[in-house]
């Protein structure tokens, strides 16, 4: 990224934050009622942490059915429904958002009418590749080398400076390997483009050089409205097809890496002056350097292992950051794999947690089984996770390959 551009991103950003505001912290007690923006899996999952210490929760969300309806009231209408927004700032006390592509016109709208600790500034960073970099950048944390592209012979000269391997991604959206194309040579570089933009109008893209990593980590971090910072233990995580498979909590790296990792995600999250949790995303290099890939402003998929392994969930902790309640301790209880299902997989998944589990008891193991609730299964689809309490992670990963499973 050329310095002046790199700079000139990071200020507009600045001056989105400038122009929301940070609204002044609030207390807000066990009593009061929350409101969530989206009805998926996380809010199901914050409205049980948060009923259970007393809040309230309304959701808003498209589906009549959706995860977080089942268990507490919802406001079923589409995101963008500026009147349903202003319905649930009116049910509500505090309004937090369970998933980063909220309009973020809806944000602000509702930062006007309610008390939104998160603000829409950190959506409007977290939403755009470029702005969320250089503010990354700007908190004095690397991230791998970056061009922004908006043609064809733009990605060539990108590729030509930058060297290949190459990940060309789009600027907005995409999740689990959606909207990116990896280019390891120079004859995929148009097929890349005309993959991640098939339309006759091009989107703001974004190549980035691609870091040989040794593993992927993740760091879940917290601020309280008042400014107060914690991160759990990282997790080391493992994909498959592009989706989140396993986390691997201790994170088989050195604990100096692990220190520094919480200390970037720290870092990262008190520069941003986020509330609430952000989850960061790194490459941990052969060499032991660290290059944050993503951040994700809400609970995370990688952060699910708290629920069972550590003091303090972190769903309760997001309710504690927004309600500006003092942060929970966030000590790993026992090592833990944490295990998505999938559509494919769920039958059998609630059958090996379930029941009589003869693998399990030979190696000492705890299944945790957590489903989301929703509607349709599907081949892909995220239908729940299982946390693996164990001695040892190597134990939780022998009873993953055992059960057999996760090969489908």
């Amino acid at each position: 990224m050329v310095k002046a551009e790199g700079e000139a991103i990071a200020a507009g950003a600045e001056a989105q934050r400038e122009e929301t505001g940070a609204q002044p912290p609030r207390t807000l007690l066990p009593g009061a009622t929350i409101g969530v923006l989206g009805g998926g899996q996380l809010g199901r999952m914050m409205a049980l942490s948060g009923s259970a210490m007393g809040y309230r929760f309304v959701a808003l969300d498209p589906a009549k059915d959706a995860p977080c309806g089942q268990v507490t009231p919802q406001i079923t209408a589409a995101y963008n429904d500026r009147d349903a927004a202003r319905e649930l700032a009116r049910r509500s006390d505090v309004i937090t958002y369970e998933f980063e592509n909220v309009d973020a016109g809806v944000a602000a709208l509702l930062a006007e009418e309610s008390y939104v600790p998160q603000g829409s500034a950190l959506l409007y960073t977290t939403q755009h590749r470029l702005r969320e970099k250089a503010a990354i950048e700007a908190a004095g944390v690397p991230v791998a080398p970056y061009r922004k592209v908006g043609s064809l012979a733009e990605l060539e000269a990108a590729a030509a400076d930058l060297g290949l391997p190459c990940v060309l991604k789009t600027a907005t959206g995409g999740y689990d390997g959606k909207g990116q194309a990896v280019i390891r040579r120079p004859e995929e570089l148009a097929a890349a483009f005309r993959q991640v933009a098939p339309g006759a109008q091009v989107p703001e893209l974004v190549l980035e050089k691609f870091i040989a990593f040794q593993c992927e980590i993740s760091v879940i971090a917290a601020r309280s409205a008042s400014g107060e910072v914690k991160s759990f233990p990282p997790a080391e995580n493992i994909h498959v097809d592009n989706i989140l498979h396993l986390s691997i909590v201790p994170a088989r790296v050195p604990e100096e890496i692990q220190r520094r990792a919480c200390e970037l995600a720290e870092r990262i999250v008190s520069g941003m002056k986020a509330v609430g949790l952000l989850a960061v995303e790194m490459f941990v290099t052969e060499d032991g350097e660290l290059f944050v890939n993503e951040l994700a402003p809400r609970p995370h998929n990688s952060g699910h292992y708290t629920m069972d392994a550590c003091v303090t969930s972190q769903f309760e902790q997001h309710v504690r950051a927004i309600c500006n309640l003092p942060l929970g301790d966030t000590k790993l209880l026992t090592p833990v794999v944490m295990v998505n299902v999938l559509g494919q997989h769920l039958d059998g998944a609630v059958q090996a947690a379930c029941c009589a589990n003869e693998e399990a008891t030979r190696l000492g193991i705890s299944p945790k089984l957590h489903i989301y609730g929703k509607t349709e299964s599907k081949t892909g689809r995220k239908m729940g996770h299982i946390n693996l309490l164990c001695k040892d992670t190597g134990d939780g990963l022998s009873w993953v390959e055992q059960t057999n499973l996760w090969r489908n």
